[in-house]
């Protein structure tokens, strides 16, 4: 289990780089952004797959067909979208809060899962994250900036509850058809849903191009218009998140996925909150005022109480089949050195 925990750990540290990533690149869309993050997922995916993607693509049936593609677009583009729209209306540690809700939520969704942990046992450290979101609900809106727009705020509070929910319901099936499905590998799985991710983006790419529908910066923000649009950065960005925080996060979630109780997994994406965080605090270039120290110290709390809780417990099975082998991950680890290299 304390595998799946680690691998949960550096999964949250890998995401936690997509709050920073609108707010680096706000001169482009939300849809320009998510297009553009899962066509380089997509063709680093296919690079992947190559050598076997025949006989892969040969062995999926039409249930793991329909897996991926609700896979896709709940777990990646819908909630990279909304997300993408909270933090450009409302701010990056708002939207991360929020977003920080999910292990709340996935907890809840989760409680009947047959190696779900009790809610009783789990009660405490839940309360112990409400008081930290609530910490940080409470420094936002201490903080908030001048000027603000109640209808951007609205709006931006809005598109990352959807993100709260696109990314809840996607955390719980992923989980539950990963255990159901032993007879993919980790790494075989992310590639897939990765060509899949891709395959949609280019599609809605190639639909909103046609069209004309609000692909510019300037259709979702009228200042857009004047900023500068560094094509560059933006290919550099999203490339380095559709390595690190798609392929190599999202690896290294599915193994944390088989090894831990469904309700752990909800508890573990909350480091994506607290990286999210940290990477927010470097951004603005000052460290967490007191509310926000408060905010991690309770949040770490919580997910180390809740860690103890699943303990005693067996893991789903820590040799199954499908789980990351070496070799796996050796080869996780070659392609993110020749993509950096």
């Amino acid at each position: 289990m304390w595998i799946g925990v680690l691998c949960g750990l550096l999964a949250g540290a890998l995401w936690g780089l997509v709050f920073i990533a609108p707010a680096l690149l706000a001169a482009f869309s939300p849809l320009e952004l998510a297009v553009g993050r899962y066509l380089a997922y997509g063709a680093l995916a296919l690079g992947l797959l190559l050598p076997r993607l025949k006989t892969l693509l040969a062995d999926l049936a039409p249930a793991d067909h329909a897996a991926l593609l609700r896979h896709a677009l709940a777990g990646n583009i819908v909630y990279y979208i909304l997300l993408a729209m909270g933090v450009k209306y409302a701010g990056v540690a708002p939207t991360s809060l929020i977003v920080g809700m999910v292990p709340v939520v996935v907890t809840l969704l989760g409680r009947k899962d047959h190696d779900a942990v009790p809610l009783r046992r789990l009660a405490l450290p839940l309360l112990l994250v409400a008081a930290g979101i609530a910490c940080i609900n409470a420094d936002t809106f201490l903080h908030a900036a001048p000027g603000s727009a109640t209808g951007d705020i609205v709006l931006g509070v809005a598109c990352a509850s959807g993100a709260l929910l696109c990314w809840s319901w996607y955390a719980l099936d992923n989980a539950r058809y990963l255990k159901r499905n032993p007879q993919f590998s980790s790494t075989q799985w992310s590639a897939l849903y990765g060509l899949a991710t891709g395959i949609v983006a280019l599609g809605m790419g190639a639909a909103a191009w046609v069209g004309g529908a609000a692909f510019g910066a300037a259709a979702a923000d009228p200042t857009a218009a004047a900023a500068p649009r560094d094509w560059a950065l933006f290919w550099t960005c999203n490339a380095l998140l559709a390595l690190g925080a798609s392929t190599i996060g999202n690896g290294l979630w599915n193994v944390a996925s088989r090894r831990v109780p469904v309700t752990l997994t909800g508890q573990l994406i909350l480091f994506e909150t607290l990286f999210a965080l940290l990477y927010g605090f470097v951004y603005r270039g000052h460290g967490p005022r007191p509310l926000e120290l408060a905010a991690i110290a309770l949040l770490v709390a919580g997910v180390t109480w809740s860690v103890r809780a699943h303990a005693g417990r067996p893991a789903p099975s820590a040799a199954e089949p499908g789980d990351l082998d070496l070799g796996e991950a050796r080869a996780v680890a070659g392609a993110a050195h020749r993509h950096q290299a």
